[in-house]
């Protein structure tokens, strides 16, 4: 079966009527002359996840061939100041042609590219995210014989001020719609222009968080994305995070993807999809249910899921969003359709009802098989993760279930059909292991499963240092004791982290 393909809104690609992984520099130089843009920008993640920006204006050809050809230099102890040192810190920073887009924020014709990081060999940068995400998708192919496809749950809150009309009830914004929702004409702007920088969007909605304090109201939303490669899934939020934060700049609202801001709220998480596929096909269901493959990549995840919140919550507030009764996951388990639990497989398509013909009676049945739709979806993470370096991880983690003994059984024995919240199922709760309650413990765990991780050259044992090292520097092990005798704590470090990621 052919796999789907997204529409695309991206004008490099309208243009050069090619796909941007077919792009090639003479593409980019003859989309520039012909288009009269008259800046490049250099854009590339940085430890704090964010993206930093190298502006060029373009004064000749020849200029334009260099920058294009040569890249350009950078202070790599500025960039990720964690594991580069100011004594041997130059690196390069060289632009990738597939992500070329123009800059919808820009005020005279601009064209963007993401970047890759190189060192002083010209060899890519090892501790590069982006570039042990490449590594780590390498092995699962070596190891599997298949590829990895993923896709983000983007979520997060838009702060405005309040409205007295129209007010949706305290955590009942799910879905909602205008005139009750209040920046649904922001979010669909948001989509518009994720999808001219390359973003490939399934849909948004608003999410449940609604609420009001301190006269303003903050309001959850969810835009999220079609599965594809899992290095293109990377680098579309992470230019979906810098878009969404860069139209509030301008509409004058505020935006956070913080994983909490206020006790008893919803919190925002990043709930990563994944798809394994050979061929194109999807390689995970099977007459329309969840074969063995997918059960031994889920016993990778269930494996290593204590130790994958090193990657996808990272800083203290992470942990006040895993917590029962939240809509976030704690136990180490995994079930159909089920919201209590960390790896859920949602609804995929998989009946051989014409639901299309039911519902309209003048459409004649067919039995296209729409499976191919099938994902599973990891739920802990939330937007403090660095997106190279989790989805690097997820990857990791499904080819150790190719690599383990007895990974179904595994897999059988971490699988609930049950809301394991609830006081009757209560003796099932506690045979689970449980998710870390701090980024101490989420250290301890990395470091009991690093030699995972460091497996087929992935991520190298600095890089695994550096990330316990920064876990421990927090010093919450003791977190949710303090938050009881000291309950304003919470509002300090939702204060310090809340444009985290």
């Amino acid at each position: 079966m052919k796999e789907e393909r997204a529409m695309t809104m991206n004008s490099v690609a309208n243009f050069l009527k090619k796909s941007p992984n077919d792009f090639t520099k003479a593409d980019i130089i003859r989309f520039v002359e012909e288009n009269e843009i008259k800046m490049v920008n250099f854009r590339y993640v940085a430890g704090d996840g964010r993206l930093k920006t190298l502006n060029f204006i373009l004064h000749s050809r020849e200029y334009l061939e260099q920058i294009l050809s040569c890249g350009e230099r950078v202070d790599g102890s500025n960039i990720f100041p964690a594991f580069i040192h100011a004594g041997s810190s130059d690196m390069y920073v060289i632009p990738r042609f597939k992500t070329a887009f123009v800059d919808p924020f820009a005020t005279i014709p601009t064209l963007s590219f993401l970047c890759s990081y190189f060192n002083k060999d010209g060899l890519p940068m090892e501790n590069s995210p982006e570039y042990i995400l490449r590594k780590a998708v390498k092995s699962f192919k070596e190891v599997t014989g298949m590829e990895f496809q993923a896709m983000g749950e983007l979520e997060y809150y838009v702060i405005g001020e309040k409205e007295d009309l129209y007010q949706t009830p305290d955590q009942k914004g799910y879905h909602e719609s205008s005139p009750f929702t209040k920046f649904e004409e922001f979010r669909t702007q948001c989509m518009l222009y994720i999808a001219e920088v390359g973003g490939q969007i399934k849909y948004g909605h608003s999410e449940v968080g609604n609420f009001t304090l301190d006269n303003k109201i903050y309001e959850q939303n969810e835009i999220e994305f079609l599965v594809t490669d899992v290095q293109d899934a990377a680098d579309q939020l992470v230019l979906a995070k810098w878009v969404i934060r860069s139209l509030a700049y301008q509409y004058g609202l505020d935006v956070t993807f913080a994983p909490k801001i206020t006790a008893g709220k919803a919190g925002s998480g990043l709930h990563i999809h994944t798809r394994i596929v050979k061929n194109g096909v999807n390689q995970m269901v099977e007459k329309g249910k969840l074969n063995s493959i997918a059960r031994t990549a889920i016993a990778g995840y269930m494996t290593c899921a204590s130790s994958l919140t090193a990657f996808g919550n990272t800083n203290p507030t992470s942990y006040f969003r895993l917590v029962p009764h939240q809509e976030a996951p704690t136990s180490i388990c995994w079930g159909d359709r089920n919201r209590s639990v960390l790896v859920r497989v949602p609804l995929g398509w998989t009946s051989a009802t014409d639901m299309v013909a039911i519902a309209n009676p003048n459409e004649k049945a067919n039995n296209e098989d729409h499976s191919q739709k099938q994902t599973v979806e990891f739920r802990c993470p939330d937007g403090s993760a660095d997106i190279y370096l989790l989805l690097a991880g997820l990857v990791v983690a499904a080819r150790h279930g190719f690599e383990m003994q007895g990974a179904l059984d595994f897999a059988a024995k971490t699988y609930v059909d049950v809301n394991i919240h609830k006081v009757e199922n209560k003796a099932k709760l506690e045979s689970l292991a449980q998710l870390p309650a701090s980024c101490a413990e989420s250290a301890e765990q990395l470091s009991a499963h690093r030699s995972i991780f460091e497996a087929h050259g992935v991520f190298n044992s600095e890089m695994i240092d550096d990330i316990i090292k920064q876990l421990k520097s927090f010093d919450d092990a003791d977190i949710r004791q303090r938050l009881e005798k000291d309950p304003g704590l919470m509002l300090e470090m939702v204060h310090k982290y809340f444009y985290c990621g």
